[in-house]
């Protein structure tokens, strides 16, 4: 065997430039999946410091969502177009000129535009880096190569929030944006030095028009959503209205994407049964989950009065309930098919939103901490799985595509998980007194002690319907997953490894 031929992708040996490139692509990655995870812990500080209320506050989650759910698309599109180095690179410096701005900001709109800015970059590092990764491995290396970075990428779940907790309490919330500066600079330094420079090749022309209609219509829908959610009905006329322009816009986009011979997002794809049943499994589940993410924090500082730092460690045991569900899993979808899996991932997740529900402002940590980490198990088991149903209907030229679609499902769910279920509990809080109805968390920081412990029971209750709203959700994408197909899977190794990498 010559030099040439064993640094070939197509060889088994993980060599040492191999194992650099994933060093490269951990770093921007795991710096991205940290980013969504770190912000929710800081959510009550930020009402208090800004003097805004959560239903205002929760777009500094939904549109950085949002923002994801609009670059996915285009990623595909911008590697062939400037390269995957180059645009790698791009995404960084974006997101990292969005940290700094988001660190710097000095009210609440400008908090939420860069973070919007910040998931612009986000966004693309990901799928970026995946594709970097799999064209220097190739299809025999990528699953071995996946199985040894996994490990530090699923970490960012657990410490997002216990890292969150600190830079909050003893350093300042505008830390948490400026703990990326440094890793950053050091992916971007490793980037430039590691990785090999690919020659741009665009193959198609970019969906503008899909964009220019989807874009708008996924924030106006989602933002008159939220106005509705606020009243209680729909009495609320901007609400009313920009729900359905949103409605319109979005509509208009799929009557687009049907004739399009290259759509921003292949709409067609989703009437495939088994394709169609898991975007609405995903998209059902991230309404519920990313939603339950922004509250459960606020429930530990408000409800249990913990400091953000102890809220973080609380968390961690769903983080932890992921980490090891996820890999047996993956194994178990190959031998009984996805469908059970998902089926069983669901019944954890509800199964822990109804007793979250039920718990009291007195229960103790220690009856808590394993429904966290059963929905954490449950979490692991559904969207990996979920995902890995629908790529084993697909050609392999139709995978990046189907991949690209689900991740946008999912963090649409997602944004209009936040923005929902915030606006569900600030319109339950609001009603407890007089004080908290004018001022919402702001309000309710500015209160004396006593009198926060004595409004504990009407909060826990509060946080109990909206944790039910969760339990509603999750039980609603039960009837989709029963389409799942529920034999063994025939994903390829390689396949199976990326998608666990889309987590």
């Amino acid at each position: 065997m010559n030099a040439t031929s064993a640094s070939r992708p197509d060889d088994d040996r993980l060599d040492p430039q191999l194992l650099r490139i994933a060093a490269v692509v951990v770093l921007g990655t795991f710096m991205s999946i940290l980013d969504t995870t770190i912000i929710n812990v800081a959510v009550r500080d930020l009402s208090r410091d800004f003097g805004t209320s959560l239903a205002t506050t929760q777009w500094i989650s939904t549109g950085y969502m949002l923002a994801l759910a609009t670059v996915i698309p285009l990623t595909g599109w911008a590697a062939d177009r400037y390269g995957t180095k180059r645009l790698y690179m791009a995404s960084i410096l974006l997101f990292l000129g969005g940290s700094a701005l988001s660190g710097a900001a000095w009210s609440m709109p400008s908090l939420i535009l860069f973070r919007v800015l910040q998931g612009l970059g986000g966004g693309m590092i990901m799928p970026t880096g995946m594709t970097i990764l799999s064209h220097a491995a190739g299809p025999r290396r990528i699953g071995r190569l996946m199985g040894i970075i996994g490990v530090p990428m699923l970490l960012g779940p657990i410490c997002g929030p216990i890292l969150g907790g600190w830079l909050v309490d003893d350093v300042s919330w505008r830390w948490i944006f400026f703990v990326n500066l440094p890793v950053g600079v050091i992916a971007l330094y490793a980037a430039l030095r590691v990785l090999e420079p690919d020659e741009a090749r665009p193959h198609h022309t970019l969906d503008w028009q899909g964009l220019l209609l989807l874009s708008p219509g996924l924030a106006i829908f989602v933002f008159g959503l939220a106005r509705i959610a606020a009243a209680g009905n729909f009495s609320a006329p901007a609400g009313d209205i920009a729900t359905a322009t949103g409605l319109v816009l979005v509509t208009a986009f799929v009557f687009h994407a049907m004739r399009h011979p290259a759509p921003l997002i292949d709409v067609r794809m989703f009437g495939q049964r088994t394709i169609g049943a898991s975007a609405l499994t995903t998209f059902l589940f991230g309404t519920a989950f990313f939603g339950m993410s922004l509250v459960l924090p606020l429930y530990f500082q408000i409800v249990r009065q913990e400091p953000a730092f102890d809220a973080g460690l609380l968390l961690a045991a769903q983080g932890i309930g992921a980490m090891i569900s996820m890999p047996l899993a993956a194994r178990m979808t190959d031998r009984l098919g996805p469908g059970k899996v998902v089926l069983t991932g669901l019944g954890c997740v509800a199964a822990g939103m109804l007793a979250l529900s039920r718990i009291e402002s007195t229960t103790p940590f220690w009856v808590i901490e394993p429904v966290l980490f059963t929905i954490g198990l449950g979490l692991g088991s559904t969207m990996m799985p979920s995902m890995s149903a629908a790529m084993s209907t697909v050609q392999r030229h139709q995978i990046a595509r189907t991949t690209s679609g689900l991740n946008v499902v999912q963090r649409v769910g997602g944004s209009i998980g936040t923005a929902l279920l915030a606006v569900v509990l600030s319109h339950q809080i609001s009603g407890i007194s007089p004080v908290v109805a004018q001022g919402g968390l702001a309000a309710m920081s500015s209160l004396a002690p006593a009198t926060q412990a004595s409004l504990a029971a009407s909060l826990n209750a509060a946080f109990g319907h909206t944790f039910l709203w969760s339990f509603g959700i999750v039980f609603l994408a039960v009837g989709p997953a029963l389409f799942l197909p529920r034999r063994k899977s025939r994903i390829r190794p390689d396949e199976g490894a990326a998608l666990s990498a889309m987590e």
